[in-house]
This record gives C-alpha cells, sequence and structure tokens, in this order.
C-alpha cells in the first residue's frame, strides 16, 4: 500500500516565505509608523507562517490555516499573561521581538485576515503547484 506523504517541497509556497520575509525585515528596520509596522506586519507574519509550512506540508488548506492562527492567537495571548516576564527574558532583545511584550486585541484580528488572506491564495494559487 502506497501512503502519500505529508511532507513535500514547495518551491512556490517557499518563495513566498523568502519575499514575505524581506518584506518583514524591511518594515522591522525601515518603518516606524501607525498602521504597516503594527498592523500590515502583523498580517504579513502569518501569511509568512503559513507559507513556511506550506513549502513542507501538504496538509490541508484549513488545518494549515486553523495552525497557523492557533500558534498565532497564543504568542498573543502569551503577551496578554507577560510570558516573557515570567520566563524572566524581558531584557533578552531578542525574545523580546519574537515573542513580544504588548498584548492588542487588534493583532488577533490581524493574525486572523492574514490567515484568511494566505488561505485564499493557497486555495487559488500555491496548492495547484504540487497536485498531481
Amino acid at each position: 500500500m502506497n501512503m502519500p506523504s505529508q511532507f513535500r517541497f514547495n518551491g512556490v509556497a517557499f518563495a513566498i516565505f523568502i519575499a514575505l520575509f524581506i518584506v518583514e525585515v524591511l518594515i522591522a528596520v525601515f518603518v516606524d509608523d501607525q498602521f504597516i509596522r503594527p498592523i500590515l506586519g502583523d498580517v504579513l507574519v502569518v501569511i509568512l507562517i503559513f507559507f513556511f509550512l506550506r513549502a513542507f506540508l501538504t496538509a490541508k488548506t484549513q488545518w494549515l490555516g486553523l495552525g497557523t492562527l492557533a500558534f498565532s492567537w497564543a504568542v498573543e495571548f502569551a503577551q496578554y499573561f507577560q510570558v516573557i516576564r515570567h520566563l524572566g527574558l524581558q531584557n533578552n532583545a531578542v525574545a523580546r521581538t519574537v515573542i513580544g511584550t504588548t498584548f492588542d486585541w487588534k493583532d488577533l484580528l490581524a493574525y486572523t485576515v492574514g490567515v484568511a488572506i494566505a488561505a485564499i491564495l493557497d486555495c487559488y494559487w500555491v496548492r495547484d503547484t504540487y497536485r498531481t
């Protein structure tokens, strides 16, 4: 019996991930405003996470999206419960950047919008690149 593999490299998804990673770095380094960095950056980061996962996993779009959203929301709620402080990492710049320090309900909305965009792109563009 030949079982389908859950792992398969998808170059299109990986290219999207790389492009979004570069955009996120540029935003982090050069943008300090009230929309692009805090809102658009949050929308883009969940799309980045989604397509990193898609680059290696053949999971159904809805499961990949729900997993990405659950992870993103968990990180945001970790900020609400001040996990950085409880772990003693409040002075660690890398931990503060990756996990964040400030809870915001708008971030949950941004993550949800980002996952919706990623799922739409995945359904209508990316997944077709590896169907057999």
